[in-house]
């Protein structure tokens, strides 16, 4: 164990399922205090009986669409717990359908969730952390946060928001000691792929194939705390789909014909 996470304040949402309820796991047996915090308010509680040492995970429910809660909310951890150190924004949910076939609605669902809820929540915990002379944020955004992928229009663009606020609120605070991580994962073997909401606002229902090989939840919060612990401002996280960031980056004809594509449904 290292000491870098002992007896620290951390606040994950998205915490009932996938790379959130695998962080809880490796955080709580790093020895961190752990907030727990998501819709499922059954399944946080099975993340908790989960752990190592179920005393350290703390189930708060929350919904990021209803940002009005959010103050109140984060008021009672602190009065709880004196301090928060670090905010993992983690939560959020996915999108497969065209561009075409995709009612606004659905767009701004999207948004509203992994952008608006995303940004609300901070901004919230943010003067917090001000007021206690510091403190950690992270984001999962995803490699969609860097370069667009066929059916996930409103998706990729909340990613790519989420990208630019964190990169400027990195920029503006560093001085008042606030570390910010951008957490980048490709294939993660999760459940998000079934959860995506198709154009008509219900669950895509099937596991993309590119999903389905990806790294375990279990591998990916090992990458993402070694990267905090680092204090990495961006923490890559998969495996060889990670070359197309760089392809992206230096052989961008290479990078699109790849792209251009991905069959994944």
């Amino acid at each position: 164990m290292t000491k870098i996470f002992e007896d620290k304040i951390i606040w994950i949402t998205g915490a009932s399922s996938g790379i959130g309820e695998a962080l809880v796991y490796a955080l709580v047996q790093e020895g961190a205090i752990v907030i727990a915090s998501s819709r499922n308010v059954a399944e946080l509680e099975r993340v908790k009986s989960n752990c190592t040492t179920p005393d350290h995970c703390h189930v708060v429910p929350l919904d990021l669409e209803k940002i009005d809660t959010f103050a109140t909310i984060t008021t009672a951890i602190i009065e709880k717990h004196k301090r928060i150190d670090y905010l993992i924004n983690n939560g959020g949910i996915s999108q497969r359908s065209k561009v075409a076939e995709t009612p606004l609605d659905i767009d701004r669902k999207v948004m509203e969730v992994n952008f608006f809820g995303t940004i609300a929540l901070t901004k919230t915990v943010l003067p917090c952390m001000l007021e206690q002379g510091g403190g950690y944020i992270a984001a999962t955004t995803s490699i969609a946060g860097k370069f667009g992928f066929p059916l996930r229009s409103a998706y990729a663009a909340s990613k790519h928001a989420l990208c630019g606020f964190f990169e400027v609120l990195r920029l503006e605070y560093y001085q008042q000691n606030i570390n910010v991580s951008l957490i980048i994962p490709g294939r993660v073997r999760t459940n998000i792929s079934f959860n995506a909401i198709d154009k008509n606002g219900k669950a895509h229902g099937q596991m993309d194939q590119g999903q389905e090989n990806g790294i375990s939840p279990q591998k990916a919060a090992r990458q993402i705390i070694k990267g905090l612990a680092r204090k990495k401002r961006e923490i890559n996280v998969g495996g060889i789909e990670l070359l197309m960031l760089y392809f992206k980056r230096f052989v961008p004809a290479l990078h699109y014909k790849i792209a251009k594509n991905i069959k994944d449904k």
